[in-house]
């Protein structure tokens, strides 16, 4: 079995002979990166960078990247290939999502990237990153549970991929990828919203979902009762680190851990009687977050209100790890058949 959740950021278990891998996201908001080393059917992480550079500034209104945001992209791929040719990394794979899903200057910015920093960037269509980032989290579902719902709240968008486990025909997925993250609805909305101003940010993510042709397929699978959800972000990973009241971050105490449905709202309130000042000061947010989490936490709230699940497992981790998988050889369906239960055939999925 493959062991996506092997993580040691000391790389105090890898084997100094197997070469590296890495996989680099560059989303709206951040530029991350992690190296590892191959290890049995794992691998363990040997090396992390992770930098806000808000690429998707400003997109909302133009659907271009600005050139200060392309500088800040650039300079931290550039910190990407100096990490991966000091640990001689034999393979990566370097991706982007929402804002080059966008911008319409998109494919100049890739060819300036792979310019300055050596790195080829791909942009990743909706069900790709989906699936990467499913297959980067899915050893956290719990096989007391029949659905699965991943929630992966971006910057520019929010990717929703839900699991029905098969029964006799394969595991059914449906899919769907909404417009919206926190860095658009920050712009839209504002960073300290008010009462209203909230609700509205919860409003635009259920009209999104209306709006969806795949989200009469989801719902009509829902079973509440029996859906865990999975969510992997930084909202998502916040609100645990504050509803643990956390004296500062730690990925060892969030990742994997199970936050109560009934403690999202009352952590969310808290977050939110919060200035931006005070949140930047905050241990477990920060100033790169700051203006950033208020319109998570009305993603997650609207989510959960339209998708009730009864439990909610926060997974540090997602779409890098997925990348990491896939170059060792795993692949989707094989995940599924491990963390969930044989199959009898390859997963069948459902396209809106």
């Amino acid at each position: 079995m493959r062991r996506l959740d092997l993580w040691s950021a000391e790389g105090e278990h890898a084997d100094p002979t197997v070469q590296p891998i890495a996989a680099v996201d560059l989303g709206t908001n951040n530029c991350r990166l992690l190296v590892a080393r191959p290890e049995g059917e794992g691998f363990v992480v040997i090396d992390s960078f992770s930098r806000i550079v808000r690429l998707g500034e400003g997109l909302e209104a133009t659907n271009t990247l600005a050139e200060p945001a392309i500088q800040r992209a650039i300079g931290a791929l550039r910190v990407c290939a100096r990490v991966m040719a000091r640990h001689a990394v034999a393979q990566a794979r370097c991706v982007a999502t929402e804002a080059c899903r966008r911008a319409t200057n998109a494919a100049d910015f890739v060819e300036r990237a792979r310019l300055a920093s050596g790195l080829t960037l791909e942009v990743l269509d909706h069900e790709e990153e989906a699936r990467l980032a499913l297959l980067g989290c899915l050893a956290l579902a719990d096989r007391a549970f029949d659905q699965f719902l991943m929630m992966d709240v971006g910057g520019g968008s929010t990717e929703l991929a839900w699991i029905g486990r098969g029964s006799g025909r394969g595991h059914e997925i449906v899919s769907l990828s909404l417009p919206l993250g926190v860095v658009t609805l920050a712009e839209r909305f504002g960073a300290d919203p008010d009462d209203a101003g909230y609700l509205a940010m919860q409003a635009a993510v259920w009209n999104a979902l209306d709006a969806h042709p795949a989200t009469k397929r989801l719902t009509a699978h829902l079973a509440a009762d029996r859906l865990q959800a999975i969510g992997t972000s930084g909202t998502v990973t916040t609100l645990a680190a504050m509803h643990l009241h956390l004296p500062r971050y730690d990925r060892r105490l969030v990742d994997g851990i199970w936050l109560p449905p009934d403690a999202i709202p009352g952590t969310a309130v808290r977050l939110r009687a919060l200035d931006t000042a005070a949140r930047a000061l905050h241990p477990c947010i920060g100033p790169g977050r700051a203006d950033l989490v208020v319109a998570g936490c009305a993603v997650v709230e609207a989510l959960h209100a339209r998708f009730p699940f009864k439990a909610l497992r926060v997974a540090d981790r997602g779409l890098r790890e997925g990348i990491l998988a896939t170059l060792i050889g795993d692949r989707l369906d094989s995940a599924l058949t491990r963390h969930l239960q044989p199959m009898q055939r390859p997963f069948e999925q459902v396209r809106p």
